[in-house]
């Protein structure tokens, strides 16, 4: 059986378009590839509507609904992987723009730029240029989501496109600034207006309640009595649905409504009965320890960022009382990061991570070579189980921990994917927590280390503001204490 992409998922699940009658496109196991193609090249033809001329844009007919439900049956019938990227290849190199018109009306934009004429003669020009700026397939996308279903749809379809260019099947600009459209589309139909807070008990439908236990991926849930905890007493979930899909979580968050800033997260998910009452005045802190994002076609878009804002001003009313709001986050490739550097070239015989006393203590622990041994070692999560490796790997690894999140860095931004989500939402990077998480998940991904990135409401707008201007990472005193130790034992 054919495995089915997100975008035929969608389909099957979210019911969108029946077929409607007419011609019927074969893409079926016995077409062959010829007659695949060009099925595709008559369907791309009859689908994406031609660009008006700029005096008729606004008197053109409306889009036959047939053609754009004929786009969707056709793409949901592709099964194989290679087979959709195809299609969305062929739709982003034919039908985007018309570099012929651009030339044109850009040289009547500088020619009227060099001999000014009244405003509005130019106003006009540069508007005839935004109109041929924009692609030919824009208008099927939009003709798309007036469908019923149609949003979802184009949300799933942009989860293939996004595969395709992660398993190299597409590539080049075209593709980009296809996705950059589409994305930029679905920015502005998930807005913040269109979205739905909900929050999640256990008096949820069923559904509901199963797509939240699915859709967990940074703290996976065992059972239904672990979902139960998750939604209980001292616990809070929300998500966000939209206007054209509600119930379907599109973004989780996971809450701990605690008495202080918890530094592991086995205390939150641990395994005991919920209590069955709460008792408010224990609660002086909030803690977002989860948030997971359910579609990836809207990988980019803002929602985990609205939806921590949103939760702030939700829990602020119900307990005004609380003083605290901190993530409890997982810190994803650190001990990648860290195998890789453990593989660089050493300097003078020795790992350059480490101190001279703490090279030799790691090496009477590991019987070999500190590089080699802690490779092997750091690869699994067995190493955690020895007390005296435990130790000595602390003040090591919680010193390069800081470094890999202050200062290692991507086009001048945090390379950490999770530090760039809260530092950008005006977080500050606050404590670096050992031993934090001791699953085996926890242990290989980060060596056990977590961080607590602390959102004070006050800054949250000037931190954003000088991270994403300026690139400045707003740091606790431990965690620049640690960053400076590094930069003093280590010679990188």
């Amino acid at each position: 059986m054919r495995s089915l992409g997100p975008a035929a998922r969608c389909l099957l699940s979210l019911r969108l378009c029946p077929r409607p009658p007419g011609a019927r496109l074969s893409c079926g196991p016995a077409t062959t590839a010829g007659a695949l193609e060009r099925a595709m090249d008559e369907l791309l033809r009859r689908a994406v509507p031609a660009t008006p001329a700029y005096e008729l844009r606004e008197k053109t007919p409306a889009p036959v609904e047939g053609q754009c439900a004929d786009f969707v049956s056709f793409y949901g019938g592709l099964g194989d992987v290679a087979e959709r990227a195809e299609l969305l290849g062929r739709l982003a190199k034919g039908f985007g723009v018309d570099h012929g018109q651009v030339a044109e009306q850009s040289a009547g934009v500088l020619q009227l730029r060099q001999h000014p004429r009244e405003p509005a003669v130019l106003l006009l020009a540069e508007d005839r240029l935004r109109y041929a700026l924009v692609p030919r397939y824009r208008g099927l996308f939009r003709n798309i989501s007036k469908l019923d279903g149609g949003v979802p749809f184009l949300v799933c379809l942009r989860a293939d496109l996004l595969q395709a260019q992660t398993l190299k099947l597409l590539e080049g600009p075209h593709v980009r600034e296809m996705d950059g459209v589409l994305k930029s589309m679905l920015t502005e139909w998930f807005s913040s207006g269109f979205l739905n807070l909900e929050r999640v008990t256990w008096h949820s439908p069923c559904e509901v309640l199963q797509k939240i236990s699915e859709s967990e991926v940074v703290h996976p849930i065992k059972n239904w009595m672990d979902i139960k905890r998750r939604v209980g007493p001292y616990r809070r979930c929300y998500f966000f649905s939209h206007c054209s899909t509600p119930e379907e979580p599109l973004v989780v968050l996971h809450v701990a409504l605690t008495p202080e800033i918890t530094s592991n997260i086995q205390e939150i998910v641990k395994d005991c009965p919920p209590s069955e009452t709460e008792d408010k005045n224990h609660i002086t802190t909030v803690i977002f320890y989860s948030i997971s994002l359910t579609q990836q076609g809207l990988q980019g878009i803002e929602l985990g960022t609205f939806l921590i804002k949103r939760v702030i001003k939700e829990l602020r009313r119900e307990f005004p009382h609380v003083a605290a709001f901190s993530s409890l986050s997982p810190i994803p490739g650190f001990t990648k990061w860290l195998l890789g550097l453990l593989s660089s070239p050493k300097e003078h015989g020795r790992s350059p991570l480490f101190t001279d006393s703490e090279a030799q203590e790691l090496a009477e622990l590991t019987g070999g070579p500190v590089a080699d041994t802690l490779k092997a070692f750091l690869s699994s999560h067995e190493w955690a189980l020895s007390e005296q490796l435990t130790r000595a790997l602390q003040a090591p690894l919680m010193r390069l921990c800081a470094w890999y999140l202050y200062g290692e860095k991507h086009r001048g931004y945090a390379l950490n994917p999770v530090a760039n989500f809260h530092l950008q939402n005006g977080a500050v990077l606050w404590r670096i927590n050992w031993m934090a998480d001791q699953s085996r998940k926890g242990l290989t991904g980060s060596c056990g280390l977590m961080v607590n990135y602390r959102y004070f409401l006050e800054e949250i707008t000037m931190n954003s503001t000088a991270y994403l201007g300026s690139k400045h990472i707003k740091a606790s005193e431990q965690v620049l204490s640690l960053v400076t130790q590094f930069q003093k034992s280590s010679k990188l």
